[in-house]
């Protein structure tokens, strides 16, 4: 998700093609294209300008609304309904070929991977994976991070591991299907929002990091430098 705004100027956009498999949109205002999945203009008036990155989270409706008690939920326009994928889309696309050869990595190309960028580094964790380990500690870009699965089994957030600025390490309570977990620095426990609810640290909540759940062959193909995370 990115903002509209570039330079003090609103801009609206309209889906205006596919590239690589992945989408390009085209603002009214300028004609310019920008790319999906990095927000930048690739051509037109504003070519290599930056749309600003708006954090999001792909979370299960059950969470989210666990979470969100109050919060509102975008319906299909009825004018463009027929226009919609169905609901078995996610299922039918993972047969399609990709125009991406990732042989020479030892995934396949539609490989769900949840993408994290820190300080320019960027790195490729598989899905699968990761609600395997409920928890995965790394170090990124300089920065201590870590993944955590949420109480449904299925959301993931990523958090980078320090309190107050002081690195420590975060780790699941063992045999706990609560979705909460500890640090060992004043062992305390730690919610999936990323906020201490007993302990020491009551009260102080972890800064997120921003990721992007992205088929392997899509984030490769605009994040060339990226490693995978292979644990």
């Amino acid at each position: 998700m990115w903002t509209r705004e570039v330079g003090g100027r609103v801009l609206t956009f309209h889906l205006a093609g596919i590239n690589n498999q992945n989408f390009l949109m085209r603002d009214d205002e300028t004609g310019s294209f920008w790319q999906q999945i990095s927000g930048r203009a690739v051509s037109g008036p504003l070519k290599g300008n930056q749309l600003r990155l708006v954090s999001t989270e792909e979370l299960s409706f059950g969470l989210w609304r666990k979470e969100n008690p109050h919060g509102t939920v975008l319906q299909p326009a009825a004018a463009y309904r027929k226009w919609y994928e169905p609901k078995d889309w996610e299922k039918r696309i993972n047969d399609s070929p990709t125009v991406v050869n990732t042989k020479a990595t030892g995934l396949v190309p539609r490989t769900l991977m949840i993408g994290v960028e820190v300080a320019g580094a960027s790195r490729a964790y598989p899905v699968k994976r990761m609600l395997e380990l409920k928890l995965i500690q790394d170090h990124l870009g300089g920065k201590d991070i870590f993944l955590v699965v949420g109480p449904d089994g299925k959301s993931i957030r990523a958090f980078l591991s320090e309190i107050d600025g002081a690195p420590t390490q975060f780790y699941n309570k063992i045999e706990d299907s609560s979705g909460l977990f500890m640090d060992s620095a004043t062992v305390s426990e730690w919610n999936f929002q990323g906020c201490a609810i007993s302990g020491p640290a009551t009260g102080r909540c972890l800064k997120p990091v921003a990721t992007i759940s992205d088929f392997w062959f899509d984030w490769q193909l605009y994040h060339p430098q990226t490693t995978v995370f292979r644990h």
